[in-house]
């Protein structure tokens, strides 16, 4: 059996006249589905002007080419035998199983009278029309009464030709019929099938697409809090510690007023980064590393200028582990610190630990709680929901609550691949 190869079949579509073929059959579906009854009528006028008129061509001539004698009919006779043969083929598409009865039963009656008309061909076209577009399980019924009704005709025309012979081509031609009938609606089947599988993609394709989206924003937005959060609580408590100073040490307001431009410059730089990722240009935006768990040393320094004791211990081989888990820690440590400045305030102490420890990676970050003794809990706002995030993002699991000797202590522990048991 000869394959047709995919360049052979775009071939085949890209010649004129399939081309105009698939072009004629668009337009006619787009008139039937506007109009559906116009090609039923069509149907109706086609089947009766090249079936029905030739009866009447030599109707008068008296003469029969062939050995066998078929009744004469009146003109009005002919014409209503003809009418219940070819009128029905309008509800064919509606009621294919009806319109079936119906031409069967004038066929009955046309060959009980021994009539031979070529509007017979009616029930050939209403066998295919169940098959396309009447029920499946009426269709053996069908194929039974059109194998009866042709039982007949072929001992009819047994002069002719034997019944055997005669009865062969008339089935073969009914399951024709019935064959192409199938093959049209398996085919429709198909194509809807597609239909439904594009549609269905398309819509998969926007729900991951709006998913992205969502996810992408909710990343931004929680850089942007460890960012603009962290930031601005050190500027905040420099400047209360600077104002306060102003006038008992000079010296310590202006080293105030400097760390705060540096850690309003370190915030500005990445937002640029940040911004600079984000923002479609056509140059390539200026790159800088992310920070990672080396960075956590300089966060603590910071914050420890704004007036917290920050006391920051680390172990194991940081250094192996992957920068995305190294952003994450250094993500977490640093809204742990936000959190224990703007709630414990600039006199508590905090113990800041990261340390590789057996099969993964130990973050704690502990503090005093307010000299005046306690500290409020922050609530579950975007700064602990992402810190979890952040932790389940990589499989750990973060804690955070009242320490047992007062003050708040966030932990997490972060397993890593490859980590000894």
């Amino acid at each position: 059996m000869t394959e047709v190869s995919g360049d052979d079949t775009g071939a085949l579509a890209g010649q004129p006249l399939v081309a105009r073929a698939v072009r004629l059959g668009r337009r006619l579906r787009r008139v039937d589905r506007a109009h559906p009854w116009l090609l039923d009528a069509a149907v109706v006028a086609v089947v009766g002007l090249l079936f029905g008129v030739p009866e009447f061509a030599h109707y008068d001539d008296g003469r029969d080419p062939l050995p066998i004698t078929f009744a004469q009919l009146p003109v009005a006779g002919t014409l209503a035998l003809q009418a219940g043969l070819v009128l029905p083929l309008l509800w064919r598409r509606r009621a294919p199983s009806a319109a079936f009865g119906v031409i069967a039963a004038v066929f009955v009656l046309q060959w009980s009278l021994g009539v031979f008309l070529r509007a017979d061909v009616a029930l050939l076209v209403a066998l295919y029309s169940v098959t396309l577009h009447g029920r499946v399980r009426h269709l053996p019924w069908v194929g039974l009464v059109t194998a009866g009704l042709l039982v007949p005709v072929a001992v009819r025309v047994s002069a002719v030709v034997s019944v055997w012979g005669a009865l062969f081509f008339l089935i073969s031609t009914g399951i024709a019929a019935v064959a192409l009938g199938f093959a049209v609606r398996v085919r429709r089947a198909q194509l809807a099938g597609l239909r439904e599988r594009a549609a269905r993609l398309e819509v998969e394709r926007d729900q991951r697409s709006r998913l992205a989206t969502a996810t992408e924003r909710t990343r931004v937005a929680r850089e942007m809090h460890d960012i603009i959060g962290h930031n601005l609580s050190v500027i905040i408590s420099l400047a209360d510690g600077g104002a306060y100073a102003a006038e008992a040490s000079p010296e310590r307001s202006r080293e105030a007023l400097r760390l705060v431009g540096e850690s309003g410059r370190q915030a500005l730089g990445e937002l640029r980064r940040m911004l600079g990722v984000l923002r479609e240009q056509a140059g390539t935006p200026e790159l800088h590393p992310q920070p990672g768990i080396a960075d956590i040393a300089a966060l603590c320094a910071r914050l420890r200028a704004a007036g917290p004791e920050v006391v920051h211990r680390s172990g194991g081989e940081l250094e192996s582990v992957d920068r995305g888990v190294q952003l994450m820690a250094y993500r977490i440590v640093q809204e742990a610190l936000t959190n224990t400045l703007k709630h414990a305030g600039p006199g508590t102490r905090v113990h800041v630990t990261v340390a590789v420890e057996g099969p993964g990676l130990r973050i704690s970050v502990e503090d005093s709680g307010s000299p005046g003794g306690g500290r409020g809990a922050p609530g579950e706002g975007h700064g602990l929901t992402g810190m979890r995030e952040r932790a389940a993002l990589y499989g750990g699991m973060l804690s955070a609550g009242p320490a047992p000797g007062g003050g708040w202590a966030v932990r997490a522990v972060i397993p890593l691949p490859g980590g000894s048991e």
